[in-house]
């Protein structure tokens, strides 16, 4: 029986898989009219990553007119669903005033949660909010804490993590990467319990 189910299953899910690849495909060798067509069937059937592909076309404009009113939107949907990448992307639609009204705290909860989702980009988003005070209370500890998250894979991270160093003490670094640590740890842990 599990088995029939999981065949069932998979069946549906191919069909979808393969919408989304080829959307991306076409869209990287700018097909943008397939890619379109793909993506736009996927979010049509509420499926997050058709909305980000929909996101993104309207984002940068290509194959449809740029509008960053129906990238936020296509945005919001996807992250809504736990999508990673359209997170971060709101986050900074948020944090930039794009298609939406500037709300630093809402680009924050964004950047949080795709960064809890895993999302490279949202740890140094958030680090540097919290070391320039834009829109939130200058906190080199909690911008320390960020950049440390985002790891050395991020070279951007990284240098903000080199120029902050400059300007915290000792105990300020330590509680920083005490913080990293604790958050990584919780994280790894729900990741588990997902699983």
């Amino acid at each position: 029986m599990k088995l029939l189910i999981l065949i069932i299953v998979m069946a549906w899910a191919i069909p979808a898989f393969a919408g989304f690849q080829e959307g991306t495909d076409a869209f990287e060798r700018g097909d943008y009219e397939r890619a379109l067509k793909e993506f736009k069937a996927l979010a049509e059937k509420n499926d997050p990553r058709g909305q980000y592909g929909m996101a993104i076309m309207h984002d940068l404009g290509e194959g449809v007119l740029q509008s960053s009113t129906q990238a936020a939107k296509w945005y919001q949907l996807a992250a809504e669903q736990g999508n990673a990448d359209a997170q971060n992307n709101l986050g900074v639609m948020y944090e930039n005033g794009e298609g939406v009204e500037r709300d630093y705290q809402e680009a924050l909860m964004w950047y949080r949660k795709a960064a809890e989702s895993g999302n490279k980009d949202a740890p140094n988003n958030m680090g540097v909010m919290y070391m320039t005070g834009q829109g939130v209370l200058r906190e080199y500890i909690k911008a320390y804490m960020w950049f440390t998250i985002a790891g050395k894979a991020d070279p951007e991270a990284a240098g903000n993590k080199k120029f902050l160093v400059r300007k915290m003490t000792s105990e300020e670094i330590s509680q920083g990467e005490t913080l990293a640590k604790e958050w990584l740890q919780i994280r790894n842990h729900k990741k588990v319990d997902k699983n």
